[in-house]
């Protein structure tokens, strides 16, 4: 009699767990494709052939893998600035976008002291005239990212975060599809000989997979938490 009982409460408890995750899975997932999900689903794909057919030269810093990525971290600003919901967390993500710009563009490296005759090719901060100017470039860097790190302290954005979370779906394939971009990024810094397709490429796709889950939660009804101003 008490196996039997003691059978029955498992199976209860079983269910009760089962039910409990469907009813996760479909208040807070959503696996459905999106204009912006089948972008990245793109660019994700065309990360092979383009291993095999793109000139590694349009890798190089501010070529043309580059130049499309700031142009997207830059569609994501204007996404925030025009957002017409949770207006304070959205300008705040602009601070975040602003430490990414400013890291692809080596804390102003890349952008000021290209090596004459070079194609693409830019003065390490040692190697400059002024090799204290790496240290100041890297502290001005450092010091922005203590400031937005305490705006989002002080203005308790980790709430809104919470809120977004909580009471609103996941974009799962923008989430995976960002998730395989940063795993597969880390791998190409470390194991594939300066191919620099292959490390721009995930960079790349990562900046769209974030984009597509910016434009859900401030354009798509079925992500947006309901704050007006």
């Amino acid at each position: 009699m008490y196996d039997i009982l003691n059978s029955e409460l498992e199976y209860l408890g079983e269910e009760i767990m089962c039910n409990k995750l469907c009813d996760f899975m479909k208040n807070h997932l959503d696996f459905k494709f999106y204009g912006v999900t089948w972008i990245a689903l793109a660019v994700g794909l065309a990360i092979i052939p383009s291993l095999m057919y793109m000139p590694q030269s349009w890798g190089y810093e501010n070529c043309v893998l580059e130049n499309i990525q700031i142009a997207v971290l830059f569609f994501m600003v204007y996404i925030c600035a025009t957002s017409k919901v949770n207006k304070p967390f959205f300008h705040f993500l602009i601070l975040v976008i602003s430490l990414l710009l400013i890291r692809e563009v080596n804390c102003g490296r890349t952008l000021f002291f290209p090596i004459p005759g070079e194609y693409h090719k830019y003065y390490s901060w040692r190697a400059l005239p002024w090799p204290w100017l790496g240290k100041v470039a890297h502290f001005l860097y450092g010091l922005w990212i203590a400031i937005v790190s305490l705006i989002f302290l002080k203005k308790k954005f980790y709430l809104d975060t919470w809120e977004m979370v909580k009471h609103t779906k996941l974009p799962v394939w923008n989430i995976i599809f960002a998730g395989i971009a940063m795993f597969m990024g880390a791998i190409a810094e470390r194991a594939t000989n300066d191919n620099f397709i292959f490390e721009e490429g995930f960079e790349l796709l990562f900046y769209v997979s974030l984009m597509g889950i910016l434009w859900l939660y401030s354009r798509n009804e079925n992500f947006i938490l309901d704050k007006k101003n």
